[in-house]
């Protein structure tokens, strides 16, 4: 299992770079994703939260049993309809909050191999691919916050995580 860096952490908070290389230790982090995000008990992780400043996120939401790997992903398009939904983050464990994200989206992205594919969703899995895309910019669920309820988050964060003292 990876590290999952968390709420304070420098490259939470940068611009992941494009992925050029395709290769066999791209897959291998891929799988070590996927087994850390399983045993934190997420249904998504990016490349920033384990430390890797990489334009690459994972999804797994349980619930259509398929998983998703995101390189260099771009969102084309999202719809006007949105919807309220409580959101948490393996960087930022114990604290949640309702975001309000788009309903559907359409994305683009290269799979492990570097073919380009284009995904509609809508519902958990539209939300996943924007919580973990976010990630990618920098932009974690607490930014998507009023500044006061943010504010309480990164209290409740650092009153969880004594000792840690979260920069938000």
């Amino acid at each position: 299992m990876l590290d999952i860096y968390t709420l304070g952490e420098d490259v939470l908070r940068k611009k992941a770079e494009k992925v050029t290389l395709f290769d066999h230790a791209l897959a291998i982090l891929v799988d070590a994703m996927f087994e850390t995000m399983e045993q934190a008990d997420g249904i998504g992780l990016a490349a920033p939260q384990i430390g890797e400043s990489k334009r690459l996120f994972v999804i797994d939401t349980r619930k259509d049993s398929q998983r998703y790997v995101f390189v260099n992903p771009e969102i084309l398009e999202t719809s006007v309809e949105t919807e309220v939904r409580e959101e948490g983050c393996l960087s930022v464990p114990g604290v949640y909050s309702d975001v309000t994200r788009p309903h559907r989206i359409k994305v683009q992205a290269q799979d492990l191999e570097g073919k380009a594919f284009v995904l509609e969703a809508e519902g958990l899995l539209a939300r996943a691919i924007l919580h973990e895309n976010d990630h990618l910019n920098g932009v974690l669920f607490i930014d998507r916050l009023s500044e006061q309820t943010r504010e309480a988050a990164v209290n409740a964060y650092n009153r969880k995580n004594k000792g840690k003292k979260a920069r938000p």
